[in-house]
This record gives C-alpha cells, sequence and structure tokens, in this order.
C-alpha cells in the first residue's frame, strides 16, 4: 500500500507551498495531480509573468480582500507578503516591485516561478503524481484516511489538504473537484461565482471601440434603483466585442458581487472638470475653426472614440466647430465626462481569473486550516471563500493558506 504522512491534492499554488512546508522536517509527502504538469494556473497569471504577490502593508493588504478578510489574519501573520518574497529570493528567485506594489520575478517568466518551487518539492523529496485525478476522500469515523484515485488505487495519509483550485480557467484542470470532495464530507460550499472576470454591455457601441485599451480613466458603477456607488476606481479598461474588461472592470467585478441592475459610467478625463475640458475644447476648435467636429476631437480622444462620443452628443459630426454652441459643448462634456453603459452580467467561468465563494470560513479552522468536522483533513488556495482584487493578492492567498496547512502535522 502507498503510504504517507501528508497528501496533497493539486499542484497549483497552494499545493506546491504545502508540501514544501510539509516536506521540511522530512515528512513523507505526495502531490496527487490531475494535469501533466504542476502550475497550470500560475503559467497564465500576470499575462504569463506571474504577479506573485504585493509588497503593501499589511492593512492595505487586508483592504484589497473583498471576501472573508478576518478568517485570513492567523495565515497572513503565518507568511506573509514579505516572507514570501524573501522565500523566493532564497530559492534562487530574483524579484522585482512595479506600480502598484506588484511583485513578479526579474525575468517576466511565470514558468520561473513554478520551475523554483518544483525543483524545492523535488529537493525535499516530495512525490508528485502526474496524471492522476482523485475519485474522492477516505473518511472513516470523522477523520481521514486518504484518497481513491479514479483509476482505483488507494493512497493512505493521516493528513490530506485539498488544494485543488476553483472553477476558474477551467482549461488548467480547475474542475471544481475540491467543492465536490467538501460537500461529500459534511461541508458546506458557498455560492460560486467567477470573480475578477469581463463584463457584457448592452450598447453596441462597446464593439464600435472594440480594442481600445484606456489608461488613466475612472469607472463608476451605480445601483439603477438606490442610486448608490457600488464600486468606483482609476486605472486602465479595454473595450471588447461583448464588453469591457481590464484592471478596473476585474476589481469592480468582486465587488458588485450579485448586483445585476447597475449602470457603468466611463469618466474619460479624470483629471478635468468640466469647465477645464470645457476650454480644452474650446482650445481645439480656436486652432481649427474651418473643420469638422469629427476632424477635430481626434485631438482629445482615441481616434475609435470619436464617433461614439459625437453621436452620444447629438451633434453633426459634419458641422465645422466655429458654429458649435455653449450647448452643444455642454453636451460634448457630458458624454466624455460620463459616458453611461448598461450592466448585462459577467463573462463565464473560462474567462474568470478566480472563483468567488468556495469551502464556508465557518467549517475550517483559521489558526491551521484543518477541517472543523474532519480530524486530519485540511483545504488550502482558492478552493476557500476568500477572494481579493487583482495585484497579487489571491496569489498570497494561496501561499499563506498552503504554508499554513503544510505546516500542520495532521497526526
Amino acid at each position: 500500500m502507498d503510504r504517507f504522512d501528508c497528501l496533497i491534492v493539486g499542484a497549483g499554488a497552494a499545493g506546491l507551498m504545502a508540501a514544501i512546508k510539509a516536506s521540511e522536517d522530512g515528512r513523507k509527502v505526495c502531490i496527487v495531480e490531475s494535469n501533466e504538469k504542476a502550475g497550470k494556473k500560475i503559467y497564465i497569471t500576470g499575462k504569463g509573468r506571474c504577479n506573485l504577490t504585493n509588497a503593501c502593508d499589511p492593512d492595505s493588504f487586508f483592504d484589497n480582500i473583498i471576501s472573508n478578510k478576518k478568517f485570513m489574519y492567523s495565515s497572513y501573520y503565518f507568511f506573509d507578503n514579505f516572507q514570501t518574497i524573501e522565500y523566493f529570493n532564497s530559492l534562487g528567485l530574483p524579484t522585482k516591485i512595479e506600480r502598484g506594489d506588484r511583485v513578479f520575478p526579474v525575468s517576466d517568466k511565470s514558468s520561473d516561478v513554478i520551475k523554483v518551487l518544483v525543483n524545492k518539492c523535488r529537493e525535499n523529496d516530495v512525490e508528485v503524481l502526474y496524471n492522476t485525478k482523485v475519485d474522492k476522500l477516505i473518511i472513516e469515523d470523522g477523520e481521514v484516511k486518504g484518497v481513491l484515485t479514479s483509476g482505483g488505487k488507494e493512497l493512505f495519509a493521516p493528513q490530506v489538504i485539498v488544494a485543488t483550485g476553483g472553477k476558474s480557467y477551467p482549461s488548467t484542470g480547475s474542475t471544481g473537484d475540491g467543492y465536490r470532495f467538501a460537500r461529500e464530507s459534511g461541508h458546506e460550499v458557498t455560492d460560486l461565482i467567477p470573480g475578477l472576470v469581463p463584463m457584457n454591455i448592452k450598447e453596441k457601441d462597446c464593439q464600435e471601440m472594440q480594442g481600445l485599451s484606456m489608461k488613466n480613466v475612472e469607472l463608476t458603477y451605480v445601483d439603477v434603483k438606490t442610486g448608490k456607488t457600488i464600486y468606483s476606481g482609476f486605472g486602465e479598461m479595454m473595450f471588447t466585442h461583448f464588453g469591457i474588461t481590464g484592471p478596473l472592470v476585474l476589481s469592480a467585478s468582486s465587488v458588485l458581487g450579485k448586483a445585476r441592475d447597475v449602470k457603468v459610467i466611463l469618466d474619460c478625463k479624470p483629471a478635468l472638470d468640466d469647465n477645464k475640458l470645457d476650454k480644452r475644447i474650446l482650445r481645439d476648435f480656436s486652432e481649427r475653426p474651418n473643420y469638422e467636429l469629427k476632424n477635430v476631437l481626434g485631438a482629445l480622444l482615441p481616434r475609435s472614440m470619436v464617433p461614439v462620443v459625437i453621436k452620444r452628443s447629438g451633434i453633426d459630426a459634419s458641422k465645422k466647430v466655429n458654429s458649435i454652441t455653449k450647448e452643444e459643448r455642454a453636451a460634448l462634456v457630458n458624454v466624455i465626462k460620463r459616458m453611461e453603459f448598461s450592466f448585462a452580467g459577467f463573462r463565464e467561468f473560462r474567462e474568470a481569473i478566480i472563483t468567488r465563494g468556495g469551502v464556508s470560513i465557518k467549517d475550517i479552522n483559521p489558526h491551521t486550516m484543518e477541517s472543523k468536522y474532519i480530524k486530519g483533513l485540511y483545504f488550502a488556495g482558492e478552493v476557500i471563500d476568500v477572494d481579493a482584487l487583482t495585484g497579487g493578492f489571491n496569489l498570497q492567498i494561496a501561499w499563506s493558506t498552503g504554508a499554513l496547512a503544510g505546516s500542520q502535522r495532521g497526526e
């Protein structure tokens, strides 16, 4: 029989970190991975560069956690973002800090992050079973005993760590099996929805601006029924054939949650108030008084946005700018500062960066990551109902919870 001290289901960020920590004191550790290689989701994070954590202070870190931040206190302080940076450096992976305190490998290669983790597992004699799918957990009398693979093989250990990831990017192997294991063993799994995901927009204007990436803009999401602002942020976004995406949109998606009757307001020029923007438009008009409107706005706005702005303003695109009225300029200002769109739902899990929801934190001991019901069963990473905004925070949740779970002896 195959017996180990610790079995880990999943060779993603949380699973690899858990394996390293579990094997540091000589324990016999095995990772069971359904893919043919480790870290498939790590590979695509940060557009292939791997934003592996964020170098912010603790208060800022917790401000960026959307769901169940208090649950993260113990695991974060056990293995925080600065320990993460130091640890990767110690493994031979130099890092750098970019805008927004985002931390990347100096090489800009996510494959290097995976490489040092896999090498450390190999150095610690961690056994990895690739192309091996876990069918179910083996549980007897309230204690985990091991796992049963889909091939009918039983693997035994007094400690099993479920680090299977969520449902996002299913092509990386995130099929949601961890949620099934949790439910089958008596744990609650909260509602699962795509997180950090692009959004569909009702208006067809987005298609006309498809591919347009905008920096230094402000997006505000307003609940139509109450008039209250749900989210407002400053940064980057992009128009697509279905709607909008980009960092601002992805962050907003995690805050919106289940809200549906929402209008999105884009301020293309947040650095200018209405009066200053009007003066800027007047200046552009004065420099080309005999030009048509459609040929002047290009100095202020991206080319693909000009027809949309003119159409929304109600002004004739062929009108000479020297004959445009004060009221018409006000209409232009209003469109540029308050371009409205109607939210039409999130994209699917296959386009989401993370899964929101998961194994209920009420069922997990935050000081150990162990189940409150099944002795020796632990959860780590995205499978838990904790999520954060973009910027390296979700990977840090995986490192922290994986490190804490792996450091428990489970005996």
